[in-house]
């Protein structure tokens, strides 16, 4: 008699509904983990570079406005075309004249014209920021319509651009300098500057950069500039005992003359005779 033996089931074990729900809601709160660290990085990596940017403007805007006063110009005579402007407050203003360098910015749009008017100025930007702009022109020439339209943009989201000079007569800071001293030039400059990376950013985030600036020149005096005869004014050329270009000061010896005039004391005819 045959024993029966019972054949073992083959029948597919599977996951249970509850155990696929547990899986997908694990996977979901990792992947939820990922991704918020994953912008928490690109969040932060953009306010790192928002923030280098706008140190790197600062620093920019201030070293161009840096190498224009270290090369500035001026010459009494012609204080007109010369003048040393500047203005405080929300539409701030500094204009004078220098002598740029081929490395000074759109330098290359003006060929040798390297003598030329520059003004930095603050003006509405984006929104409720203000910018600094660069405007430049030859001397004697007015600004061009690219220069009006489409001023160079030194710095976006200035919150504060002051200026501060050296008054020799006060011998203290001054917030202005007013329109009698267009015809001097300040022996110090005082700059600071308030950038912020974005619009809507809080002040404790801004940027601050702070420089004073000595200058090396000084205003050219009508006397020194008048290269023509001036008999009123002493010692300009065909003054009083100044000899001209090509003149013999008194008791000099003219050229291919060996005999001196006569010294001290001596009357006319009373020198030497003639070798």
């Amino acid at each position: 008699m045959k024993r029966h033996v019972p054949i073992p089931s083959r029948g597919l074990r599977a996951f249970t509904l509850v155990e696929i729900l547990i899986s997908i809601g694990i996977l979901g709160l990792v992947l939820v983990a990922i991704y918020s660290s994953w912008t928490a990085i690109l969040r932060a990596s953009k306010v790192g570079l928002d923030a280098a940017a706008a140190v790197q403007r600062a620093r920019i805007a201030m070293h161009t406005i840096e190498d224009a006063l270290l090369c500035i110009q001026s010459f009494a005579a012609n204080q007109p075309y010369y003048g040393f402007y500047a203005e405080k407050g929300r539409e701030a203003t500094l204009s004078f004249v220098a002598r740029l360098p081929q490395s000074f910015p759109r330098s290359g749009k003006f060929g040798e014209l390297d003598v030329r008017r520059v003004t930095f100025s603050l003006e509405p930007g984006e929104g409720y920021s203000e910018q600094l702009v660069l405007r430049q022109a030859p001397l004697l020439t007015e600004w061009d319509v690219d220069e009006k339209e489409h001023p160079l943009v030194l710095a976006k989201h200035v919150r504060e651009f002051s200026l501060e000079f050296w008054d020799s007569r006060k011998n203290d800071w001054v917030d202005e300098w007013k329109e009698t001293q267009t015809n001097m030039i300040p022996r110090l400059v005082r700059i600071s500057m308030r950038i912020a990376d974005k619009p809507n950013a809080r002040p404790e985030q801004d940027t601050v950069v702070a420089r004073v600036v000595s200058i090396p020149s000084v205003s050219v005096l009508p006397a020194w500039q008048a290269p023509i005869a001036r008999p009123g004014v002493p010692g300009a050329p065909g003054a009083p005992g100044v000899p001209g270009p090509g003149g013999v000061p008194p008791g000099g010896v003219p050229p291919g003359s060996l005999t001196p005039g006569p010294g001290p004391g001596m009357p006319p005819g009373g020198g030497r005779g003639r070798l």
